[in-house]
């Protein structure tokens, strides 16, 4: 079990005043059984308008925000206390019928899972497929060693590289350049587990890592649903499954429902900053600042 403080601010700066449309803010640490929301404080400056708190399809705590007055920044200030507790990832035991890939899914859970079987550009990359064959011959089709052998060969072969903005790549070409963001591996590890009909999912948060890192940014990884076990983390960033170092925001079979601020301002000229710190009871505090 650990407890940590995250303070994460955001700041868009405008070269003129501008009229916001509505935001989207997907900031708040989610609440479950493997991690609790003990404080959530948010500052917004300007004041907006009016906040509505929305569930998303995906089950994501959502807040929109609308203005109706021009401003020349949009501050974003969150402060949060959320304890984790998945000390062990592996706890779990898998239905009978899932031991052995691919699963032959019953009808009603199939058609739930839909969504998240989709290939990310709408078609299976072929790169995905055959990195899913290959890893699933090496295992004999076992789930769970398919996925810590997947996890290991993305982190060992792809140097990871930060890019602060864009859609993630596809997974042809994150493999092919073996380089990416977690945002880009993700992707690449989700793809491979659609291809082997594995449901996965997108997942931003923060993993509190190594102290001695200079600079962080928010996070990526995948979740996996396992029959019998429920939605698995797997950090191919990082080479390992999720445990109690991942804090996790939101979730969605598509990405880009996962960003942490979503809307639009009229087409001028936008300065972005922003700021992490995450402090554990039990390490230094890490202090993150990235100005783009």
């Amino acid at each position: 079990m650990a407890t940590y403080r995250i303070e994460h601010h955001t700041q868009y700066s405008f070269n003129q005043p501008v009229y916001l449309r509505p935001h989207r803010l997907r900031l708040r640490p989610r609440s479950n059984g493997w991690q609790n929301l003990l404080k959530y404080n948010l500052t917004i400056d300007p004041l907006p308008a009016s906040l509505g708190e929305i569930i998303t399809l995906d089950g994501n705590g959502e807040q929109k925000i609308w203005f109706t007055d021009p401003t020349e920044k949009l501050a974003i200030a969150v402060d949060s206390i959320v304890q984790t507790t998945m000390e062990n990832p592996f706890n779990f035991l898998l239905e009978p019928w899932a031991l052995k890939l691919p699963f032959d899914y019953p009808q009603s859970l199939a058609q739930q899972l839909r969504g998240y079987l989709v290939p990310y550009e709408g078609r299976l990359d072929p790169v995905a497929v055959e990195l899913a064959q290959d890893i699933a011959h090496d295992c004999q089709r076992q789930p769970i060693t398919f996925l810590q052998n997947l996890t290991q060969k993305l982190y060992e072969h792809c140097t990871y590289t930060v890019r602060a903005t864009g859609e993630p790549w596809e997974a042809g070409v994150t493999w092919r350049s073996r380089e990416g963001s977690c945002r880009d591996l993700t992707v690449l590890f989700m793809e491979v587990c659609r291809a082997m009909g594995l449901a996965s999912r997108f997942v931003s948060g923060y993993e509190v890592g190594d102290p001695e890192v200079n600079q962080w940014e928010l996070h990526a990884w995948a979740e996996v649903y396992l029959p019998g076990a429920g939605w698995r983390g797997y950090d191919p960033t990082h080479g390992l499954a999720v445990g109690d170092r991942h804090i996790a925001l939101v979730s969605s079979a598509i990405p880009a429902y996962c960003s942490p601020v979503g809307g639009e301002v009229a087409p001028v000229k936008t300065f972005l900053e922003t700021g992490l710190t995450v402090q554990s009871e039990l390490e230094t505090e890490v202090k993150i600042t990235a100005v783009n």
